[in-house]
């Protein structure tokens, strides 16, 4: 196992804090510390190699599609081994994050502070620890724990422990939630926005016991958060994704991210989302996958068909290119003839679920980009053979020139007022929990209880936010009453709400859906080809455990179907 000692490198809040050569035994003397250490806990989240690359993960679900590795391309048509770079990093990165927050429980002790206040930084470090393990246990299976009783300083040789077993993982991380819910508080003062609260505890618990199909235990944590009167919908989807709906009441736990000079402090949204009309000229690795976006309803609830508005289409290539295509000029700075059905396009769009246009930048819409050093309104028009448009073009330029859903969700306008300062920073905060997710995933335990009239209330308080009609509200087409049809909902549901949030590889997952994936070819939106077909077997449904842990530590056992 590889973990690191302690750096302060960088931390979660506005405060920078230099390196320095102290012992941790020297170093926890006052609060200031104490905050200086958890900190640095959080930060470790940001990492590419443990929550900054999340919404690629989505791509592993099957909501969208890449062409590298940033877009875990690699694991999706079945290349990756098992000395794989990011196998073996996701590995150590997230093990630093917990040999930090066991830092913290070992030293916190000699800090000048007062019992109460110990208690609650002790139950932060295990809130965060248990976010750590929990990571770790759904990627890998069941991993070697390592508490605060090991001390790296004295032990780094000897720490080659077997694997515990996934009970016996999760069964850690709950009694470290359990721990945290009890000392943390309901909340902090805008100060210390951000930071792990009783109610995200009990929320995480909740998602624990619900992956382990612990559904009546994780349904009384859930009521409970849905009860506590602290979270809320919020009442604009799309805004929920920017700075001030990113810090509202629906963000049960979400990663802080800074921006802005001196504060680039954020994880890549912008870098790896956007595309070459984005702050920085970015790179489009991950994109929306069509079948996907196909799969928003209509505004009223019916299943969206596209031979309901362009007979063909589903079965022609060329009915496709009819409707896409438009031609640019020489110079592909400007459009000289628009497909002829770009009105039915946008009319289209205008009647399909909101989330769609505020997760998606669907062709012939605009967004507000970045070129010579200003804002820019630009139009996403495709065209054959696409290319790169040329300085100054109003087009939206597309890396790579894929024929491609592009994300909105998450992707910064312009600068941001400023707050933009870095293509890899993105100052939008994350979430990892939110409110709408654990409405869903307290559905999901009401249907599997049997209540799926209660779960179908919880459905619609998602549904109705965004503005769709609620199951069971008239139409056959939005009828569900048996525990199939309220689930195939809770699927749909969780899609397109948590849509970039990187949770439909978890959900394909314990839904022991994943293999459905396998050969699913990965189409353009003109269905002139496909970018890859994907490769999914019963092995996936675990990483392989990085063959240079193993090198290391002969106790540790391979993953099924790995070698």
């Amino acid at each position: 196992m590889t973990v690191s000692t302690l750096s302060l490198s960088s931390c979660y809040d506005l405060d920078r804090y230099p390196d320095n050569q102290l012992s941790s035994g020297t170093f926890f003397q006052t609060e200031a510390h104490a905050k200086q250490a958890m900190m640095a806990v959080y930060s470790q989240m940001q990492s590419d190699y443990v929550f900054g690359l999340s919404f690629s993960f989505d791509g592993l679900g099957g909501i969208s599609f890449g062409y590298d590795p940033y877009s875990l391309q690699p694991f999706q048509i079945g290349t990756v081994a098992v000395n794989n770079g990011y196998v073996a990093n996701f590995w150590t990165y997230t093990y630093e994050g917990i040999a930090r927050a066991n830092n913290v429980i070992q030293n916190i002790g000699g800090a000048d502070m007062t019992d109460q206040l110990k208690a609650q930084y002790i139950g932060e470090a295990k809130f965060m620890r248990a976010v750590y393990y929990f990571h770790l246990l759904n990627l890998y299976g069941g991993v070697p724990i390592y508490d605060e009783t090991t001390i790296i300083a004295e032990e780094f040789t000897q720490m080659l422990k077997p694997r515990n077993s996934e009970e016996e993982v999760r069964n850690f991380i709950i009694a470290d939630l359990d721990a945290a819910a009890t000392s943390l508080p309901a909340s902090w003062d805008a100060a210390n926005a951000g930071r792990a609260t009783s109610g995200a505890a009990t929320a995480l618990k909740g998602k624990v016991l619900l992956f382990g199909k612990k559904y009546a235990e994780a349904s009384q944590c859930f009521n409970s958060v849905i009860t506590s009167g602290k979270y809320g919908l919020y009442s604009d989807y799309a805004g929920l994704f920017l700075p001030g709906g990113d810090e509202s009441s629906e963000m049960i736990f979400a990663i802080q991210n800074l921006g802005g000079v001196g504060q680039d402090i954020g994880m890549p949204m912008a870098f790896y989302m956007g595309t070459r009309s984005t702050f920085g000229s970015c790179w489009n690795n991950v994109m929306a996958a069509t079948t996907f976006v196909d799969s928003y309803e209509w505004a009223d609830g019916r299943p969206f068909d596209w031979d309901e508005i362009i007979p063909g289409y589903n079965e022609s290539t060329d009915v496709k290119a009819d409707v896409w295509y438009s031609e640019p000029n020489f110079a592909k700075t400007e459009v000289e003839e628009y497909t002829p059905y770009r009105d039915q396009l946008l009319e289209m769009y205008s009647n399909r679920d909101p989330r769609m246009a505020a997760s998606i930048i669907l062709p012939y819409t605009t967004y507000n980009g970045w070129s010579q050093n200003a804002v820019k309104t630009f139009e996403y028009v495709i065209f054959k053979g696409m290319g790169i448009p040329t300085t100054g073009s109003s087009l939206i330029s597309v890396n790579q020139t894929h024929e491609a859903y592009l994300w909105r969700k998450f992707v910064p306008e312009g600068n941001m007022n400023g707050a933009l300062n870095n293509r890899a920073d993105t100052p939008i905060n994350f979430p990892l929990i939110r409110y709408a997710d654990v409405l869903l995933m307290q559905a999901e335990c009401l249907n599997e209880l049997g209540d799926q009239a209660g779960a179908v209330a919880l459905i619609n308080q998602v549904r109705n936010r965004a503005g769709m009609p609620g199951i069971n509200s008239g139409p056959s087409y939005l009828a569900a009453n048996s525990k199939e049809e309220v689930f195939s909902r809770i699927r749909h549901e969780r899609r397109v709400e948590l849509a970039c949030e990187g949770h439909s590889y978890n959900d394909m997952k314990r839904w022991n859906l994943l293999e459905t994936l396998n050969n699913k070819k990965e189409f353009y939106i003109t269905g002139s080809k496909s970018l890859y077909t994907r490769s999914v077997t019963d092995r996936d449904y675990h990483w392989p455990i990085p063959s240079g842990e193993i090198d290391k530590n002969p106790d540790l056992t391979q993953n099924p179907g790995w070698q």
